[in-house]
């Protein structure tokens, strides 16, 4: 887009705008302000009327397919790639089908409006995150109103869970009932920090026994720990389990697959009804910060782009309270 500038000089009285135009600046002084904002608009027009500015017109359909595209071009994750298809689908299953150029605010209201009765806050914010980018890059390439807006609700924050030494103790025996396999699995998620998926993924060959290390994978930001620390008692848990498994079995936990009905078990058979797998990422953080492990280092091993996500997120400070009031000097203050 060519601008056109316009401007006064303390020197010259009257109003003055200025452009490029074939190479060459051109400038015109006018009597007033408004006289010269009215030229300055006539001006702009003028350079910039060959320079496609409508609205393009697509069915929702192939409006989809080339939004999807992008995942493929930008090398996003498949997790990432099925939410944003996912949001579209209930988006399209809400609201309907519409071309680019007939999505209007009030759906977008609408569709808000109606997954809040379906889903939580944090869901729904996610989803809103996904509808927000697809916006934007309809917006972008000239397929949406550029009018449309969209944000988050308010949604209640979500307190880091803690679990003390008896629990996770009861939590791992529970696992125990269930199978070696889910016990690993949960061993892991405590002392690790791994997301769920990223623990399933593993395979026996990750392991350095030597070094006392696993090589990991995130699935979700696609970074890797070439050499991520294991505590010196699993070890020996681990070499015990893996002796045990059948020969040529390459992952380390296909003996019992990872479902919600078999964790719900394992929760409500420990006294933990409520608390989710992805929950042992802030018991693992919690454990770490209360025994005064740097914020820094806890980032690195949770894979966080930022030290407050950590804090913020995934830190539970309870434990931390009496003993941090109990560092003050009231003995001397008497």
């Amino acid at each position: 887009m060519k601008k056109v500038r316009l401007y006064n000089r303390k020197d010259r009285p009257g109003w003055y705008i200025s452009w490029r135009e074939h190479g060459r600046v051109k400038r015109r002084a006018l009597p007033t302000k408004a006289l010269a904002q009215h030229f300055q608009a006539i001006v702009y027009h003028e350079l910039n009327s060959g320079i496609f500015r409508s609205q393009i017109d697509l069915p929702w359909p192939d409006l989809v397919a080339r939004y999807m595209r992008t995942y493929d071009v930008r090398r996003l994750t498949g997790n990432s790639k099925y939410e944003g298809n996912l949001t579209l689908r209930h988006f399209e299953r809400l609201v309907g089908q519409f071309s680019s150029k007939n999505i209007n605010q009030d759906m977008i209201d609408e569709y808000i409006i109606m997954r809040a009765g379906d889903v939580s806050e944090w869901t729904l914010n996610k989803e809103i995150s996904n509808l927000r980018a697809f916006i934007r890059w309809g917006q972008k390439n000239c397929y949406l109103s550029k009018s449309l807006e969209i944000h988050k609700v308010k949604a209640t924050p979500r307190k880091p869970v803690s679990l003390t030494s008896t629990q996770v103790h009861n939590l791992l025996a529970s696992a125990k009932k269930r199978s070696d396999c889910w016990y690993i699995r949960v061993l892991l998620a405590v002392t690790t920090g791994l997301r769920s998926g990223d623990i399933d993924s593993l395979t026996i060959r990750d392991l350095d026994f030597e070094t006392s290390s696993v090589h990991t994978r995130s699935r979700k930001t696609r970074k890797s720990m070439s050499a991520r620390p294991l505590h010196t008692h699993t070890v020996p848990i681990l070499i015990r389990y893996i002796s045990e498994l059948p020969e040529g079995q390459e992952r380390l936990l296909a003996g019992d697959t990872n479902t919600f009905k078999k964790w719900k078990v394992i929760r409500e058979r420990a006294g933990l009804k409520d608390l989710r797998f992805h929950d042992l990422r802030s018991v693992f953080s919690s454990a770490l910060q209360s025994r005064d492990v740097p914020l820094s280092v806890v980032q690195s091993l949770l894979e966080h782009s930022s030290p407050a996500l950590t804090s913020r997120s995934y830190t539970n400070t309870d434990s931390m309270l009496s003993p941090a009031v109990e560092r003050l000097p009231v003995k001397d203050w008497l």
